[in-house]
């Protein structure tokens, strides 16, 4: 599991001055950013092997709002890695401790061309990286 704290910004939020909830969706990006950064998984690593990782699914239940200028902690970790598809879990709690968010997504493995690939076959050492990310995390 890896944690990432992120500020809301103003302008992230709606008229009821709270959260508008598409940013949710992009702090789930940016902690599984985070979540490769830390285990040694660059895009530009990725991007230099040709592998796309498009989203397949995306599932996320608001459990409390959150408002501009408040820091939420983000939890993100690997919940399963297939070798042709990588679910990721994210729980994002305010500044209080509440639970404002739960999530998870899906992420297909595919080339540039955006045709599914075995990662194995495809990029043996992005396989390997995204393998011990998957155990790091069951071991949590």
């Amino acid at each position: 599991m890896t944690e990432f704290i992120r500020k809301v910004n103003y302008y992230e939020t709606d008229k009821m001055g709270i959260t508008h909830h598409s940013n949710y969706v992009r702090y789930m990006e940016e902690a599984r950013t985070e979540l490769f950064e830390q285990m040694g998984v660059s895009y530009s690593l990725m991007e230099r092997e040709g592998l796309l990782l498009p989203v397949a699914e995306l599932e996320g239940k608001y459990r409390h709002s959150s408002t501009a200028g408040e820091r939420l902690r983000i939890e993100v970790r690997t919940l399963e890695y297939t070798g042709v598809r990588l679910v990721f879990g994210f729980k994002m709690y305010g500044e209080g401790g509440e639970l404002v968010f739960t999530g998870k997504v899906t992420h297909g493995c595919s080339n540039s061309q955006g045709h599914p690939v075995i990662m194995r076959k495809f990029s043996p050492e992005l396989d390997s990286l995204f393998k011990a990310m998957a155990e790091k995390d069951k071991e949590e």
